[in-house]
């Protein structure tokens, strides 16, 4: 009896040792995923701090560009309208958005912003006097850094997405992610066409019909 008593007293140890070894991995691992949860959300900030960014100049821009004489006011029509379409989709800015079709939405919007803007530069390179101007250079040498900056954070939310996602996703701890509340966050993809240059069509007007020349009598 003493024996047997020996005996379930190691077992129990054991078992409370197999316990306790358990609760600590399961710890390690949700604090991890907490910690890589916490990067994501950061890079989403950083995010939409240089979304936030671009949309403060556009107003400058569009203020800029329309005292140039006889400046296209459908392109500054365009890029205002994305501007408001942008204001329009809200988002946590602190949170990374876990709906694959909220982050769709926001980034349809500001890919319409994006291809605004790069029509309304290129349709500027048609007016000399507005390209010699201080402001305009400086508002566009600002958007040139932002639109670099924008490519740079979606890069860095992109690398944190994935790193939680393999996290959440990899043996052992998708066994007890989803308990915790930890879903796989969605992707910025490439915008649809982003490989091509906005199309600008310069012919503001129909050309001319060719004149025959009258028959010889």
């Amino acid at each position: 009896m003493k024996t047997f008593g020996i005996g379930c007293g190691v077992v129990l140890l054991l078992l409370l040792f197999i316990v306790v070894i358990a609760a600590l991995a399961i710890a390690g691992s949700y604090n991890r995923l907490v910690r890589l949860q916490q990067s994501v959300d950061q890079s989403w900030a950083q995010v939409q701090n240089v979304y936030q960014r671009r949309a403060d100049l556009i107003p400058n821009l569009v203020n800029t560009v329309s005292g140039a004489a006889n400046f296209e006011k459908s392109t500054l029509t365009e890029v205002t309208n994305a501007r408001a379409s942008v204001g329009r989709v809200q988002l946590d800015p602190n949170k990374a958005p876990a709906d694959a079709a909220q982050l769709e939405q926001f980034q349809a919007a500001q890919g319409q912003l994006s291809n605004a803007l790069s029509r309304l530069l290129v349709v500027s390179e048609r007016y000399p006097e507005l390209r010699a101007t201080q402001n305009f250079q400086n508002l566009q040498a600002q958007l040139e850094g932002t639109e670099n900056r924008i490519s740079v954070e979606r890069g860095n939310f992109n690398s944190a997405v994935q790193e939680f996602n393999t996290a959440v996703r990899t043996f052992p701890t998708n066994l007890f992610a989803s308990m915790f509340g930890f879903q796989p966050r969605p992707f910025f993809e490439a915008q649809a066409g982003a490989e091509k240059p906005p199309a600008v069509n310069f012919n503001f007007g129909s050309p001319a019909p060719a004149t025959t020349a009258a028959p010889t009598p």
